[in-house]
């Protein structure tokens, strides 16, 4: 399964690095490919480090102002030349996304993937991986959508909420169609 997963570069605490590193693993293991952003920084480097270093695959697809930062050894490697263009490759090559912790840039990506799903332009499983209950505030504010009717679709067909990788992986593991 070619697993996409939005994240961070920036280099966090561990009670974000240490599930991260934990979920890689599970990638890699499995046989599986991740399909993230590219980088060599922060929580996107503990990523790639764990899915590489457990037998997993690597595509990247970095952005021309970001490629002096992407990974060398991936195997294989994209540049975009914009993150319209990125977010587009990234959905493109993915069976399943994993949103992880992340600032603005992954709740772009997150709530990208979830209107196109809401739509019905892709079908893949979503799961926020809920992190030291990061996704706590997101979770109650999308039950509320929900609740009040703004979901044409029920908020779960749209994304599913873990709190451990192996929560997450289980999820995937029952719904992607590869």
């Amino acid at each position: 399964m070619n697993i996409c997963v939005f994240l961070s570069a920036a280099d966090l605490d561990e009670r974000y690095t240490v599930p991260a590193r934990q979920f890689a693993e599970l990638i890699g293991r499995g046989g599986h490919t991740l399909v993230w952003g590219g980088s060599e920084a922060g929580l996107m480097k503990v990523v790639a480090d764990g899915v590489q270093d457990s037998g997993g695959r690597l595509v990247g697809v970095s952005v021309e102002f970001l490629h002096m930062k992407a990974r060398k050894n991936a195997d294989e490697m994209v540049i975009a030349a914009d993150l319209a263009e990125r977010k587009a490759q990234l959905l493109l090559r993915a069976d399943a996304i994993v949103v992880m912790v992340g600032g603005t840039g992954t709740l772009d990506e997150a709530t990208e993937i979830l209107e196109l799903k809401k739509h019905g332009l892709h079908a893949k499983p979503v799961v926020l991986l809920n992190s030291a209950g990061f996704y706590d505030g997101l979770k109650q504010q999308m039950r509320r959508m929900d609740a009040e009717g703004f979901l044409p679709v029920p908020l779960d067909d749209l994304v599913h909420f873990a709190d451990t990788g192996e929560e997450a992986m289980a999820y995937l593991m029952e719904n992607a169609v590869v």
